[in-house]
């Protein structure tokens, strides 16, 4: 199968497919290898047509069977300092280089390799594999085809989401919600700025209460040592305004987000920096009727948090040879998969996230190798009946 799938992660690191651009070709190219191999095969495009979810399986029908999961769109390159061409496939020192070799095309390709196996086995549980779309961007694209799934007469009994873990079992990552404040104040001109608002100002000020609300979660808040960070933590990625430095701004936007442990009281951190928002601006009212803060959700996904002794977990450690389990510090589709479709689910993939998201982006052939040798294990069990 080695063979095969890395003339198949070629093919796919070929595929632009930034989130900002379509996947439709990739998805095309896949279905295409599969059907052609006799495995039914589903596209679940967008309004736009442009990019697309796709859903396949191979083996006996109104069975559970096992799902392999993995998103096709990848992150930007540009102003990222690549030596090696990011688009093409490259080898050197037991690495392959190229965007998404990590995140995620390096699982996926041992996934449609694995279908391709399978597709030519006598199953007695079936293999299916889904791929999607704008995970990148808050695990957006996957959405339809979980609307799809919860539709479907018989859903996957587990899901392997094959996210870079070192090929370690992950059994949980954090939630996440993407916020957004927008500030009003009152323009004018700067040699008169005592006389205005500055927008700008009241983004900073609510920016200082999201850190002074982190600082709090971090010594009083809820922990899970099992992660990097064992807290729920709020971060400030964006914030923008104004249009000269003479022109006191009337508009401010701060973009942040709440990356949230199982049991946290997100809605309740939300309702804080609200509270504190309107602490802000109100005392500025009586002279500026304008002045407002207001915060609104932009998107979210779930957390994953399965139990450590769940019949997944056991079963993907038994593939793997696997000891013990970890959780990861980023997001994955696998909570959408668990919450939204009660699908049980853990994370297992080839490479490490902290070659992902960089130039010279790359994963060893060993881990790929690893990886190849989990999925045969699991045609094995497949062929028995787990």
């Amino acid at each position: 199968m080695e063979s095969v799938m890395r003339e198949i992660l070629g093919r796919l690191v070929s595929f632009d497919t930034v989130s900002s651009k379509p996947n439709i070709d990739l998805m095309v190219h896949v279905k295409g290898m599969l059907e052609a191999a006799g495995i039914a095969v589903q596209l679940i495009p967008d309004a736009s047509g442009g990019k697309a979810n796709l859903y396949a399986t191979t083996g006996p029908s109104g069975v559970g069977g096992v799902m392999l999961s993995g998103h096709t769109d990848v992150v930007p390159v540009e102003g990222q300092a690549w030596s090696r061409p990011p688009f093409q496939l490259t080898e050197g020192e037991g690495r392959l280089y190229g965007r998404g070799t990590t995140d995620m095309k390096g699982f996926v390709a041992c996934a449609v390799a694995a279908m391709l196996d399978a597709a030519r086995r006598p199953l007695r549980v079936p293999l299916h594999l889904a791929l999607s779309y704008d995970e990148e961007i808050g695990c957006m694209g996957v959405r339809s085809l979980i609307d799809m799934l919860k539709a479907a007469p018989v859903r996957p009994r587990f899901c392997i989401v094959g996210e870079p873990t070192g090929m370690q079992v992950a059994t949980g990552h954090k939630g996440k919600v993407a916020l957004r404040a927008t500030c009003t104040g009152r323009e004018g001109h700067s040699a008169l700025a005592p006389l205005a608002l500055n927008a700008l100002h009241l983004a900073a000020d609510f920016l200082g209460a999201v850190r002074g609300l982190q600082a709090e979660l971090a010594v009083t808040g809820l922990r899970d040592g099992d992660y990097d960070v064992p807290y729920t933590t709020l971060h400030v990625g964006k914030m923008s305004g104004g249009v000269q430095v003479n022109i006191v701004p009337n508009r401010a936007v701060l973009d942040f987000e709440i990356r949230s442990l199982a049991g946290e009281d997100v809605p309740s951190l939300i309702w804080r920096l609200e509270a504190a928002a309107e602490a802000i601006v109100a005392p500025l009212r009586a002279e500026f009727p304008e002045a407002a803060i207001s915060v609104e959700r932009l998107w979210d996904y779930p957390g994953l948090g399965t139990p450590s002794d769940a019949g997944v977990v056991n079963f993907v450690k038994g593939l793997t040879g696997a000891n013990g389990t970890i959780k990861v510090a980023f997001g994955t589709e696998g909570g959408l998969f668990d919450q939204r479709l009660g699908i049980p689910t853990v994370i297992c993939g080839p490479g490490s996230m902290a070659q992902g998201h960089k130039p010279d982006e790359f994963v060893t052939i060993e881990q790929l190798e690893r990886c190849e040798a989990m999925l045969v294990a699991l045609i094995g069990r497949l062929e028995v009946g787990f």
